[in-house]
């Protein structure tokens, strides 16, 4: 069995009033169809093939979840909020690195002899950026590389075996980068024929948290949009082995009269024959473990709720 998880950052279970939350007014076919209404606040959806359950991101900690944090809880299955005393926004701090290096889903994957990719393409301006100190190693970032996990390349790209975090390569062309204009759908095409070739395979879109936060030109109907049509394109390649999980670190875009992350729970969406390893996902902590379920690491995932991991 493999799995595909998709990350969306910035992404919770809202209200499901069109005023407040534009998932609930965006076009969303693929997401309607799936569950039988938009991605908003629920009761669990159990449909044929289909899952929906809600994690907390809070974690037990006041104030407001962020994503350094929640990414390291996501990734390890560690309480991270309640081990720094805080939520911690964007960047790890060296004790989350820590946890990181040790205890994610990606090196607990590798241990057990398990494929791992990270999809997304990095450019050579990100490369760049890092090692003149202009930008910082994010969560997933950081995990992927302590774990061996190789940082896919315009290369990659270009040879159809990585997707850019904007899916249709826009910013890249921009830069003057000569590589293919993609549709969503057809990225996610690319997404689902990469996971054919790894037993996890992990894309993080972060668009979703840009367009929360206003940092992005294209509103957070166009990036919906965008997300559903991805989806789309990675359910047409799905292998009939391979479950795909829908996810996310913390609430924000769900709730347009705030650009600030939000307390609402995130989705757990999965889809595909394991998706039954995802029933009692309660919180975002819970969720590195039913991955490894998932995957049948069964030793992995009870070290991971026995104590092999810091809880």
């Amino acid at each position: 069995m493999s799995v595909l998880v998709l990350f969306l950052d910035g992404v919770g279970l809202g209200e499901p009033d069109p005023a407040i939350n534009p998932f609930a007014r965006a076009a969303t076919p693929t997401l309607r169809h799936l569950l039988g209404g938009p991605l908003v606040a629920q009761e669990a959806v159990s449909r044929p093939g289909v899952l929906l359950r809600s994690a907390d991101a809070t974690l037990g900690v006041a104030g407001l979840p962020q994503s350094a944090t929640g990414q390291t809880s996501l990734l390890t299955g560690c309480n991270a909020p309640a081990i720094a005393g805080r939520h911690v926004s964007a960047y790890p701090t060296a004790a989350m690195r820590e946890l990181l290096s040790a205890h994610s889903i990606f090196a607990r994957a590798r241990q057990h002899g398990l494929r791992v990719a990270l999809a997304n393409a990095y450019s050579p301006e990100y490369f760049s950026a890092v090692a003149l100190r202009r930008l910082r190693v994010a969560a997933v970032t950081h995990a992927a590389q302590a774990a061996g996990v190789r940082l896919r390349s315009i290369d990659d790209l270009r040879a159809g075996r990585a997707v850019f975090h904007d899916l249709v390569n826009h910013r890249l062309r921009g830069w003057g980068h000569d590589v293919q204009a993609l549709t969503p759908r057809l990225a996610g095409h690319r997404l689902g024929e990469i996971s054919e070739d790894a037993d996890l395979t992990f894309f993080e879109f972060f668009l979703t948290d840009l367009a929360a936060h206003g940092r992005t030109a294209l509103s957070p109907e166009a990036v919906i949009g965008m997300t559903d049509e991805l989806l789309a394109g990675l359910l047409d390649r799905l292998g009939a082995r391979t479950t795909l999980l829908v996810t996310s670190d913390h609430g924000n875009l769900e709730d347009c009269r705030t650009s600030a992350h939000t307390r609402h729970p995130v989705p757990v969406l999965a889809v595909g024959p394991q998706r039954g390893a995802f029933r009692d996902v309660c919180t975002i902590a819970d969720v590195a473990p039913a991955i490894l379920s998932a995957l049948n690491g069964d030793r992995a995932a009870a070290a991971a709720r026995s104590g092999g991991v810091p809880a």
